[in-house]
């Protein structure tokens, strides 16, 4: 169009010397060179890479553009309690009886009078149980009989019950462990104890109740300590305007006390694995864009479903590979870098594509001999050659400036 226009149209103002044929080729030319999209092209993949790399400088990996991007429109997040918000290694704190400790001498395993302590007896049937269990309090009570250098028996007949416990035979001894509600589906009274239960479960305990044939033997306590930067990391989202929910198994008492020391307003209490996603559901129909932070196998649903799917570094391969977002170090608190460094990419990359286009607006023109008639202004092939990279390096310096963000602060 620049070439036609001047060549039939504007041999009028064509300087002397000049023919129109090459006047017009020479405009032609610049608007080409102009035209160049390296700045355009570059305003996106350049902010990404420089984002990506600073991401994986500071542990936290992004598998794709899209997720370094909607991190960004994050308006709700939900952690999952054990192993995220907690360190994820709960230790027992308490071992509690039931009258049923007069009856265990009768009980079946072969050496019974070699356990002096009542306790440890009843410790040792359920960790022979949960020493085929992955469940961090399943490993707590193993480490703990480990700890005692009580002997396991064999587990037969193993059957993991999700969302509520497990059960098997020790010896031919039948045992049920889980939470309270396994132990009303078994009909199984809870002799006196539950009492105990409520008031560790109000100091903030996780409490499992056992059961040896049929009849209730008693509870053990667990803690999971939060981690270190969990407080923080809820009030720097908070702060940000964004909603902070907290999603367990635990029993309600439990988690609202690990919530209010917290500061989470939010709980999803005695959530069975398969209703993690529906929690997520729930954020989501309110129009929010929601985040997950998980780190178990249960938890990849709910990463899968969530708008960004954040998984934590030391958690299970299946987490990772669901996920959208890892965090190597296995810190709550880079969930609040991820979306520092999500945000200030995304508006590298909204400068650039200003920029770009900005340039283009006002180079086109110039190039095409819009202004030379009445201002004698016109670009010749080189100069614009040179505004054309000029504009390329532009953009790409202005995402390295990426480097210098602070994230978290």
């Amino acid at each position: 169009m620049t070439f036609i226009g001047w060549y039939f149209f504007g041999a009028r103002y064509v300087p002397a010397g000049t023919t129109p044929f090459v006047f017009a080729l020479t405009l032609a030319i610049t608007v080409v060179v102009i035209a160049c999209p390296d700045a355009l092209g570059l305003a996106t993949p350049t902010a990404v890479m420089v984002g990506t790399g600073l991401g994986a400088q500071n542990g936290i990996l992004f598998k794709n553009a899209t997720a370094l991007e909607q991190t960004s429109k994050i308006g709700a997040i939900i952690f999952d309690k054990t192993g995220t918000l907690t360190r994820g290694q709960p230790e027992v704190t308490d071992i509690v009886i039931s009258d049923f400790r007069f009856q265990i001498a009768d009980s079946k395993l072969e050496h019974p009078s070699e356990i002096s302590n009542l306790k440890s007896e009843i410790l040792r049937l359920v960790a022979s149980v949960e020493q085929s269990s992955e469940h961090p309090l399943a490993q707590a009570i193993v480490n703990k009989a480990k700890a005692q250098n009580l002997t396991l028996a064999e587990a037969k007949n193993f059957d993991a019950i999700p969302g509520h416990g497990a059960r098997a035979e020790v010896n031919g001894t039948r045992v049920l462990v889980g939470n309270r509600k396994l132990m009303r589906d078994h009909n199984i009274a809870f002799d006196g104890l539950q009492q105990s239960a409520d008031a560790l479960e109000g100091a903030g305990r996780t409490v499992v109740y056992a059961a040896v044939d049929e009849k209730f033997a008693g509870l053990i306590a667990f803690a999971d300590a939060p981690r270190d930067s969990s407080k923080a990391t809820v009030a720097k989202l908070k702060s940000l305007g964004i909603q902070v929910a907290m999603l367990t198994g635990d029993n309600r008492a439990t988690a609202e006390r690990i919530a209010q020391e917290l500061g989470i307003e939010t709980v999803f209490a005695q959530v069975l694995p398969g209703q993690k996603a529906d929690k997520v559901k729930e954020l989501q129909s309110q129009g929010k864009r929601v985040a997950m932070v998980g780190d178990g196998i249960n938890d990849a649903p709910a990463l899968a479903q969530a708008d960004v799917g954040i998984a934590i570094g030391a958690g299970t391969d299946v987490a990772m590979e669901t996920a959208d977002v890892v965090l190597m170090k296995s810190d709550p608190f880079d969930v609040v870098k991820a979306i520092a460094l999500s945000q200030a990419t995304v508006a590298k990359m909204k400068q650039n594509l200003w920029w770009a286009a900005g340039y283009n607006t006002i180079a086109f023109p110039i190039a095409a001999g819009v202004f030379y008639p009445a201002f004698g202004l016109m670009l010749r092939p080189e100069i614009g050659a040179i505004a054309m990279s000029g504009s390329s390096l532009i953009v790409a310096v202005n995402a390295l400036m990426l480097k210098r963000t602070r994230l978290g602060e």
